[in-house]
């Protein structure tokens, strides 16, 4: 390790930060999850998209207004600290990097399930395994390396939803004739309406919504490795609206009009069994790869974010020193070590109980993200406050301060939706726990400091 060079390394060009900004939010829980929640919802799934869509990007904003404020904070959790105090700061910021290590698992979970289109036969943790290992390597090399790979990764992403929202497009147009009838935007209500299972069904499917877009913001903590923040971030922000539109409501859209939304399988991916039914098995193989490059892309994102936090624990004393130090590459070495030793539990998992994993992971990731949300939106809310007659940031959030409220309506909202869903209750009645234990953490190392 290196201790002289304490400063990470600003490796990051604008093209990396718009497209893990893109990267973002298309992610596991649009390819896998869309499949549970087309089979829960139905056509309305694509109100549920927008919805969450729109508070989200109110999110972002307060997020890009706070980064913008004060550019030589290298992540939220300094700004927590700073208006809400270092006990906020320390059980959001450990909530923040638990996130993070639940998506990792998520993701790990689909490209074990995702390989196994190919090779049936194969455990599914030994993909997981391998790609844990590949990405932990890769992650150490150098932040210049994450970005080029985010950027390939996401551009596949991309150009791959693109093409496939074409492709959909003609074969609605020329009404494409699959196994369960003719492709066609009838499809969208001709089997048992728009909300074909009431209005039960298309709350429900807001878990896995919600999850869909978690690590939105992580082209916010990118911003601290990136050269020019003040141009670039603006940007890859307000194109957040356009991006949702097209890739979430484009794509689904496109699905539910080819193929019934009642004949989908909610374990598999939806754009994977799409062109399977339909008999284009190359094209299928193909969709498969990237949506399996998604998840790879993700868990990436998750592995690199997992480094940072814990780095930025350390600088606030919450973590141990070691995890501050960098490599001689100006990467966290020893947080991202540590921080995969933890998402291996994922491997184990799939080992033990490999038909759970993904349900269970990805509503404790979405319990744990609606606290960081809100503390962000909140965090927010106390620095405008404290603006009061002075100079502010010109790119502020819209309609502040309702659109703050309009957040904690929706996180509200989401925990009732994880309430009623018998495989999502446990994860939202564990998480007081994980939060209480924080607690006495912190209570302990403090009264150790103080004594």
């Amino acid at each position: 390790m290196v201790e002289e060079q304490q400063e990470l390394q600003r490796g990051l060009k604008n093209r990396h930060v718009q497209l893990i900004s893109i990267g973002g939010a298309i992610g596991t829980g649009l390819f896998l999850g869309a499949g549970k929640t087309i089979q829960l919802a139905g056509p309305s799934i694509l109100l549920a998209y927008l919805i969450t869509g729109c508070v989200c990007f109110f999110i972002m904003r307060a997020l890009g207004e706070l980064l913008l404020s004060n550019t030589n904070n290298h992540s939220f959790l300094d700004f927590v600290a700073e208006y809400l105090g270092k006990k906020v700061a320390f059980v959001t910021g450990w909530t923040y990097w638990f996130c993070w290590v639940a998506i990792a698992m998520a993701d790990l979970t689909a490209i074990g399930m995702y390989v196994r289109y190919w090779v049936p036969g194969v455990p599914q943790w030994l993909p997981e395994l391998i790609a844990l290992i590949l990405l932990l390597g890769l992650n150490m090399v150098a932040v210049s390396l994450f970005g080029e790979l985010e950027f390939w990764f996401a551009l596949i992403k991309v150009v791959s939803i693109i093409a496939f929202i074409i492709v959909g497009i003609y074969m609605i147009l020329t009404h494409y004739k699959t196994s369960a009838g003719p492709a066609s935007i009838t499809n969208l209500w001709s089997h048992g309406g728009f909300f074909p299972t009431g209005t039960k069904g298309f709350i429900l499917s807001f878990q896995m919504v919600t999850f869909a877009f978690t690590g939105i913001e992580l082209v916010g903590l990118v911003a601290g490795e990136t050269k020019n923040p003040e141009k670039v971030l603006p940007e890859a922000i307000n194109n957040i609206p356009i991006r949702i539109i097209l890739f979430y409501l484009g794509s689904l859209f496109v699905i539910m009009s080819i193929y019934p939304w009642n004949s989908l399988d909610a374990n598999n991916s939806p754009f994977v069994e799409v062109f399977s039914e339909i008999g284009i098995t190359i094209a299928a193989s193909l969709i498969n790869l990237v949506v399996l490059s998604a998840a790879a892309s993700a868990c990436n994102s998750a592995i690199y974010s997992t480094g940072r936090m814990l780095r930025s624990l350390s600088q606030e004393g919450s973590a141990p020193k070691k995890f501050h130090q960098l490599t001689s590459h100006r990467v966290p070495g020893n947080a991202l070590v540590f921080s995969t030793i933890v998402i291996f539990i994922s491997v184990i998992l799939n080992y033990v109980m490999p038909s759970e994993v993904f349900t269970l992971v990805s509503s404790i990731a979405t319990t744990c993200f609606l606290f960081i949300w809100g503390i962000l939106v909140y965090t927010h809310l106390k620095y405008r406050k404290s603006m009061l007659g002075k100079k502010e940031h010109t790119f502020k959030m819209p309609f502040y301060p309702y659109s703050n409220f309009l957040v904690f309506a929706y996180m509200i909202f989401i925990c009732l939706v994880l309430f009623l869903g018998k495989d999502t209750r446990i994860a939202l009645l564990l998480t007081p726990v994980w939060f209480i234990g924080l607690l006495i953490i912190y209570r302990m190392k403090y009264e150790k400091q103080s004594l």
